[in-house]
């Protein structure tokens, strides 16, 4: 693979179009092609400085901050093109777009960044297909596994307006799973706290435990199957992984989770036709930071989960 070097230090001073922005995500920016695992290593080992100080991955950007980017190797994966089935399928999953936001019902098996595995990711992708346009971020994240409504801005004014709205948990957002087992009740309410370890890789582990941050999820019962049950969730808190973990305290973990069903349970929907996880993101609603009317999105169900719905 060729290599490029960025063989000197480099100090950037943050504008207004970086502020907020987490550092991590930052330095993807910055560093196009290098692993997301070499980005958090080189955080933690205290190579990347803000005003000639240590911090971590979240810390989010102020304006005129001074980042101290170390030399890195990166490779030259960001110049090529993506693969054809993303950008064409890209195309077609586009829900709305207009001069502040797109919508976009993003496939399973795409990550929202590309890194160590995956070349190419849902920000790469799309701002290849819209070439023109000077800015595109990440409003929140989905993960690689799961598909549906993902929020990409195409400013600051709007990025800063709907990541206010996120923290101050005024985005509804409601999911649609198959959960593994039947549920009874017509809705559950799960309150446990999550905590999140990020192991050398950069890939996340998230276990329900007294130590952890405050979550909550509302799954209600859409329809009861023999040994399944497609339900609706909506997390009223945001943190990483919080349906899927929720789901499997509760005792029924999300069809075709590889991470947090039982091997015989994934194997079992895996050898029945479910090739991913059953987790989308179904709709999300909230008042526009700009014109303060209520806007709704919807990500109709994928056409391989309504069919694995049929053979139940």
């Amino acid at each position: 693979m060729k290599t490029q070097s960025h063989d000197t230090v480099r100090f950037i001073e943050v504008d207004e179009n970086s502020v907020g922005q987490r550092l991590d995500n930052f330095l993807m920016t910055q560093l196009k092609g290098v692993p997301k695992s070499h980005i958090y290593k080189i955080i933690r080992r205290g190579e990347v400085r803000i005003n000639k100080g240590r911090t971590k991955n979240v810390y989010r950007l102020k304006l005129n901050d001074l980042v101290r980017v170390p030399p890195v190797k990166t490779d030259d994966r960001d110049t090529s093109i993506p693969a054809k089935w993303i950008l064409s399928s890209f195309e077609e999953r586009v829900l709305f777009e207009d001069d502040d936001l797109i919508v976009l019902n993003k496939p399973s098996g795409i990550a929202v960044h590309g890194g160590t595995a995956n070349s190419h990711g849902v920000i790469e992708a799309l701002r290849f297909l819209r070439p023109n346009e000077r800015y595109l971020e990440l409003v929140h994240r989905l993960d690689k596994a799961t598909s549906g409504c993902l929020l990409i801005a195409k400013n600051r004014k709007m990025l800063n307006g709907l990541q206010t709205l996120l923290r101050n948990r005024k985005i509804n957002k409601t999911y649609t799973a198959l959960l593994c087992g039947v549920i009874h009740k017509q809705v559950v309410k799960v309150n446990a706290p999550l905590e999140k370890r990020t192991l050398e890789s950069g890939e996340h582990r998230v276990r329900v435990h007294p130590d952890g941050k405050k979550s909550e999820t509302v799954f209600e019962r859409l329809t009861q199957y023999k040994n399944a049950t497609l339900v609706s969730a909506s997390p009223k808190t945001g943190r990483t992984h919080q349906i899927r973990v929720h789901a499997k305290h509760l005792g029924h973990p999300i069809a075709g989770d590889e991470r947090y069903s039982s091997p015989s349970q994934y194997k079992q929907y895996r050898e029945n036709g479910l090739k991913r996880l059953f987790l989308h993101a179904s709709k999300l609603s909230f008042i526009h930071p700009f014109n303060e009317e209520r806007v709704s999105f919807e990500a109709p169900l994928d056409a391989e989960l309504e069919k694995f719905i049929k053979t139940l």
